[in-house]
């Protein structure tokens, strides 16, 4: 990557802290197996805040478009990014309730003391994206050429019709 944003996370979303930028989806390097392409650019925006129980949460945006390869067509496909997720910082996993691990309304993030943005960008953006992308409307690879389909029974047909 060509420069790295590392940042604290507690002290950042204690401090009410606001942070934004683009990544080039060609520094995403785990996100490469997923895509088409290795062009273009996503918009992000962290801020840090404390939540009304006095918790420390940052709140991460991206928007975008990534280029996918559709599963039916084998075509590029180009899958609009709107995220918004709110990841409250904890100190350990083990400080979790069963309660806590069981509810989907809420995200949980280890806070650390050198937090690599991108990763945590790139880390939404996997997480966002859709398990088997395709196009509304698309055919199969080489649909096309293959013409009519020939009836297995055909030379039957035509043996019946020569006796």
């Amino acid at each position: 990557m060509s420069q790295q944003i590392v940042i604290d996370s507690l002290s950042f979303a204690r401090e009410g802290k606001a942070l934004q930028g683009e990544l080039p989806v060609s520094e995403l390097e785990r996100l490469h197996d997923a895509l088409a392409e290795k062009t273009g650019v996503v918009v992000f925006r962290l801020t840090g805040r404390m939540s009304r129980q006095g918790k420390p949460q940052l709140v991460l945006e991206v928007v975008g478009e990534v280029p996918v390869v559709c599963q039916r067509c084998l075509g590029r496909l180009d899958a609009p990014l709107s995220i918004v997720s709110v990841l409250e910082l904890i100190a350990d996993e083990a400080d979790l309730t069963q309660d806590e691990l069981e509810d989907d309304t809420r995200d949980f993030l280890v806070a650390q003391k050198e937090m690599d943005v991108a990763a945590l960008v790139e880390d939404e953006i996997i997480l966002a994206l859709p398990t088997s992308p395709r196009h509304e409307d698309c055919a199969l690879p080489d649909s096309s050429a293959r013409g009519t389909k020939v009836s297995p029974f055909a030379a039957l047909a035509a043996l019946k019709k020569a006796t």
